[in-house]
């Protein structure tokens, strides 16, 4: 069976993700947290935690991220490009 496009806004889900997983690729790495180190901060399992630093896109929702990205003391600010700003 072929893969079908993404919807927009499954797109633009994919790219959210991707951008929360990234911050917290560099926020594991500036601080130089082992992955065991990395789970017991974040609140999740070792496997997890190698899920997320090998980019396993796919196994993260939204809301497990924003969870995480708290979790590891980062803030997330969502900007519109209608010149909106929410910071969370």
């Amino acid at each position: 069976m072929a893969n079908r496009p993404d919807t927009p806004a499954e797109a633009e889900n994919k790219k959210l993700r991707s951008s929360l997983m990234m911050a917290l690729d560099e926020r594991v790495r500036a601080k130089g947290w082992t992955q065991a180190e990395t789970a017991r901060r974040l609140g999740v399992t070792q496997p997890r935690v190698s899920d997320l630093l090998h980019g396993k896109i796919n196994l993260f929702s939204v809301d497990s991220l924003v969870n995480m990205v708290v979790a590891a003391g980062l803030q997330i600010e969502v900007a519109c490009p209608q010149g909106c700003v929410i910071q969370i």
